[in-house]
């Protein structure tokens, strides 16, 4: 039996899906899991389609294990237990930045990697560890295709005065432009909409992607119009440890002012700022939810105005709404700020259900509200193994 594997490389974790094809040639999921706390403690869980755990395993003093290393590990567990009997025909990865030259997926060749390796400094968090999970399996496994899948070519074709930044046009020519991310996302959810709610899925849709990164996605019939994220995934809503959008004078004050460097300032606005930043407390919802301090419920109502804002300017983009859909880790499980932010949608006629809200829909919205809300969760996993096997089936 074939399979396609899909790995989303992070600074931290590595997620991780088998898909096998049936006697459609059609993708079923089979088994899937997460190795996270690289760096820290490594961890690795792995489930079966029906939950059953096929491992669990830790590595307490292993803070110097790279990302190769513990691919290396997965792969020898992988090949002795879900695996037995199956050929695995391809490997897909999530890759961040295409830049303005790679609009679709592509197979993995070493001219193809020198140019990703050029886009790390658009996607410093994300990109190099994209790139590390790529060259490991190709030292694993040489013959075994590999395929980048990219989370900007969703947005490629997006208007050209939703690309520009004011800035001087050379710049723009050099690549210093709006980007926008989590396509892989965003492209999942236009699918399944379109099979849930085809009315709906023709029309403007705003997209919000709410989890440890966020950002919203205005679409017209299932192709992005504009988005919050920009030149970088810093830009638009604020998130878990990123600031969201933000005055340039005060990166410029911070740095002339106080007398940080670039690099610290890029610690500060990545991995320091956000929900942590305001809370002091944590950058998960929940532990905000559960810690009821006024910090904590400040970072909260911020959140929720944020992407209020966002959502309101996106809206404009599209010349009206006619749905939003909730998505990714708070999307899809935090109906309380779920709730927060359609409240701050009312005035586009968003009438929430809140009943249905709190039991996760998928349509959270009154019969008769104009503009309606759905939770769908996203399957990024799902997209970069679709991606993966029509590119391999066209390569044969």
């Amino acid at each position: 039996m074939k399979a396609v594997v899909s790995i989303n490389s992070g600074s931290s974790s590595i997620k991780f899906s088998l898909f096998v094809l049936d006697g459609k040639n059609e993708l079923q999921f089979s088994a899937g899991g997460k190795i996270e706390k690289i760096g820290i403690a490594p961890s690795m869980k792995a489930k079966s389609v029906d939950g059953a755990i096929l491992l669990e395993r830790d590595w307490p003093d292993g803070a110097s294990l790279s990302h190769a290393d513990l691919l290396a590990d997965l792969f020898a567990w992988a090949t002795e237990h879900p695996l037995e009997g199956r050929e695995i025909i391809a490997i897909g990865h999530r890759v961040v930045h295409g830049g303005t030259e790679f609009a679709a997926p592509r197979l993995i060749e070493p001219d193809l990697l020198d140019a990703l390796e050029a886009l790390c400094p658009l996607a410093p968090l994300h990109q190099p560890h994209n790139l590390a999970a790529i060259r490991a399996i190709a030292a694993l496994s040489p013959g075994l295709p590999q395929v980048a899948c990219f989370d900007t070519a969703f947005h490629h074709d997006k208007p050209a005065l939703a690309t520009r930044l004011a800035i001087p046009r050379a710049l723009h020519d050099q690549g210093l432009r709006r980007y926008g991310f989590h396509g892989l996302s965003y492209e999942y959810i236009a699918r399944r909409l379109a099979e849930i709610d085809p009315a709906l899925a023709s029309g403007r849709v705003i997209a919000a992607h709410l989890g440890n990164g966020a950002s919203l996605c205005a679409m017209d019939a299932g192709r992005s119009i504009d988005t919050t994220m920009g030149f970088t995934a810093l830009d638009g809503l604020m998130m878990g440890t990123r600031c969201g959008s933000l005055d340039p004078g005060a990166v410029l004050h911070l740095q002339s002012q106080m007398g940080m460097s670039a690099a610290q300032v890029e610690e500060l606005l990545y991995k320091r700022s956000g929900l942590l930043g305001v809370s002091g407390l944590s950058s998960d919802m929940r532990s905000l939810a559960e810690a009821g301090t006024a910090e904590s419920e400040e970072a909260m109502a911020l959140f929720a105005w944020r992407a209020g804002r966002e959502a309101g300017a996106l809206a404009s983009s599209l010349g009206g709404l006619d749905g939003i859909v909730f998505t990714a880790g708070i999307g899809e499980n935090d109906a309380a700020m779920r709730s927060r932010i359609c409240r701050r949608l009312e005035w586009l006629g968003l009438e929430i259900d809140e009943i249905a809200n709190a039991g996760n829909g998928p349509l959270i919205s009154l019969p008769d509200s104009k503009v309606k809300a759905y939770v769908i969760a996203t399957d990024e996993e799902r997209m970069i193994a679709l991606h993966t096997l029509k590119i391999v089936e066209k390569a044969e």
